[in-house]
């Protein structure tokens, strides 16, 4: 396959310097790779958590029943549980079939084409490399809640159980029957027909210092008879009555995935033999082959952003690593970004870097770094960077990013224990405000082999993203796949959609362009890379921060080339620095409001009838006294 993508790469853009930098990427990466694989292992007590180590819970639930169940509603929610974490992997596992069980209640709580789970605490399996890798289990305890109709709905029916949980997935199959709980009669009554909510919430090592959490929401439909669809105005009629447009559509939709690995740090694999994180820099594909396959599977843009640790070769820290070649192969990154870019006309191909650690800390995207960032030093005492950032410092980080013009987004953010700064989660600062952009609101799984944009895998940090909102943070949502397979932009539709000024005809969307587009915030994430969402208020674009009196119109438009419709729409309000919570205020795709005086910021959700989701960035409004 590297041979025919290379191939094909160089008949195409025929420039030979891509060529050298290949050959010296070859030769230094094998360097890297060896010497972290003679660096010497700490003892297990000393070790903390590799990446991608952390718990790890989704839901899959079905949007409507199928066909079949129309009179009942019934369909059955997939919870799935995997815990790699513990301490850090020394080959990947090669094991990934088995079955398990865990203890629930419910009406069928049952694993299915899960993982083993071991009971004993800890599992061990043999990778392809043939070292032994010890996974420690976890207890889980999860509790899926079904309530509604309507966001301030009761509670309807409720599942839960306890399992022991690895680093294979453990896959619970829940069974509902379209009813509520029981009653004080013993009752249990078909729920009404309305917009349900499903809310996943899954605790490792519950009462203990290495407890951790994962929440998931999602939405269901429950229809037994005709319903309305909302009425939503098109997407171009939206855009055409803005007024600083004068009735021109002035901007092109770029659809991105910014948020993806390659061989330059622990992505790459083929997807035949990716089983997980690889070891940095072992596997075979880098940026120019994920250029190659985002763009001739429809994406306009990706963004090659690497672990700004494994540049030296290790997910930990190698102390024989060579500073010089850590910095050389970022800017070797950086340079295939831009040539991938210039020999292909209508792609835009960028580079940047994942910085930070799960573990008591955050990872974030810098999108246009041109120097690498990072913390770790060789045994000589050598930092592995260009420029030093201490571990965990977010907010002298933050202050950096602001200094330099550089850009952020917050990766696939938890609600609680990330982004600290003065001990408080996604804790603001002015400097953060400046320069992170925007909050990953819905990813894919990073492991998926699925190049059929049909993974199932999905989490939703639309909470988390909230908090941000109102802790005072500006941005706007971004929706990608955090590939670590070769599938770059396939595992499914979902993309990050940003609003570019067009060029002029014929000219390709420039790197300025694009992060200017993201600046401002004009960006909405989408599940669909066919829809197009428009949110304004009072004629201002989303994204954008205006003074405000008397009332504001709120409205939404949407469109989908492939004839999706709108099912449901909401419009949400929150106080940007309030740290209070973030409410929906309307179902309707339009809304006129009187703010009270002070900061607002609105934006919109609607869920399509095959229940994918498109957020729109927030509109940021500071009402005035009248």
């Amino acid at each position: 396959m590297r041979g025919q993508l290379c191939g094909q790469l160089w008949r195409q853009a025929k420039w030979v310097a891509c060529a050298c930098i290949g050959v010296f990427m070859l030769v230094w990466s094998n360097s890297a790779a060896a010497q972290a694989a003679l660096a010497p292992v700490p003892l297990a007590g000393s070790v903390e958590p590799g990446e991608h180590s952390e718990l790890d819970a989704t839901v899959q639930a079905p949007f409507h029943a199928a066909p079949g169940a129309r009179a009942t509603q019934a369909r059955t929610f997939i919870v799935r549980l995997a815990y790699p974490g513990g301490i850090s992997r020394t080959a990947e596992s090669g094991d990934t079939g088995g079955t398990g069980r865990a203890a629930g209640s419910g009406d069928t709580a049952g694993a299915a084409g899960g993982g083993t789970v071991g009971s004993a605490g800890a599992a061990g399996s043999v990778g392809s490399a043939g070292a032994l890798t010890a996974h420690m289990a976890h207890p889980v305890a999860w509790r899926l809640t079904l309530s509604g109709p309507g966001p301030q709905g009761a509670v309807r029916r409720q599942w839960s159980g306890r399992a022991s949980v690895g680093a294979r997935t453990v896959s619970l199959a829940l069974s509902w029957d379209g009813r509520a709980d029981a009653d004080a009669r013993g009752r249990r009554a078909q729920v009404a027909d309305g917009l349900y909510q499903l809310r996943l919430l899954a605790v490792a090592d519950p009462g203990t210092p290495q407890e951790a959490q994962v929440e998931q929401q999602w939405q269901i439909q429950v229809q037994r008879g005709r319903s309305a669809a909302p009425r939503v105005p098109a997407f171009h009629t939206g855009l055409q009555q803005l007024p600083s447009l004068d009735g021109q559509a002035d901007y092109r939709i770029v659809y991105a995935n910014l948020h993806s690995q390659t061989r330059h740090s622990d992505g790459g694999a083929a997807l035949d033999a990716c089983r997980g994180a690889q070891e940095p820099q072992t596997a075979p594909f880098g940026p120019i082959d994920a250029y190659l396959y985002a763009q001739h599977h429809g994406l306009d843009v990706l963004l090659a952003s690497e672990h700004n640790h494994m540049y030296d070769g290790s997910d930990g820290t190698n102390p024989l690593a060579n500073p010089a070649e850590a910095k050389a192969l970022y800017q070797t990154g950086l340079a295939e970004a831009a040539a991938y870019t210039a020999a292909h006309p209508g792609f835009l191909a960028l580079y940047g870097m994942e910085w930070g650690v799960i573990n008591k800390g955050g990872h974030l995207n810098l999108f246009n770094s041109d120097q690498l960032l990072g913390w770790e030093k060789n045994a000589r005492g050598e930092l592995l960077a260009d420029v030093e950032t201490p571990k965990g410092d977010y907010a002298a980080l933050y202050a950096l990013m602001r200094e330099r013009g550089w850009l952020g987004q917050f990766n696939h953010p938890a609600y609680a224990g990330q982004f600290l700064v003065n001990g408080q989660p996604l804790g603001y600062t002015p400097a953060g405000d400046a320069a992170m952009v925007l909050c990953e609101v819905m990813n894919t799984s990073a492991f998926s082999t699925n190049d059929q944009e049909t993974e199932n895998r999905r989490s939703n940090y639309e909470a988390a993203c909230n908090r941000a909102l109102a802790a005072g943070y500006h941005v706007a949502f971004s929706s990608n796949q955090d590939n670590h397979c070769a599938n770059w932009g396939a595992a499914y539709g979902n993309r990050t959609a940003v609003l570019v000024a067009s060029p002029a005809a014929g000219t390709p969307v420039s790197r300025d362009s694009f992060l200017e587009a993201l600046r401002a915030r004009r960006v909405f994430a989408t599940m669909d890379k066919h829809a197009q969402l428009l949110f304004t208020a009072n004629g201002k674009l989303m994204g954008e921060r205006f003074a405000s009196h008397g009332p504001l119109h709120l409205a939404t438009s949407f469109s989908n080339s492939a004839g999706r419709q709108a099912a449901v729409v909401a419009i949400f309000h929150g106080v940007p620095g309030g740290n209070g919570s973030v409410t929906q205020i309307s179902d309707q795709a339009e809304l006129t409001v009187t703010p009270a005086p002070g900061p607002h910021f609105y934006y919109a959700r609607l869920t399509q009838d095959d229940g994918n989701i498109v957020w729109s960035a927030p509109v940021w409004v500071n009402q005035l006294p009248e």
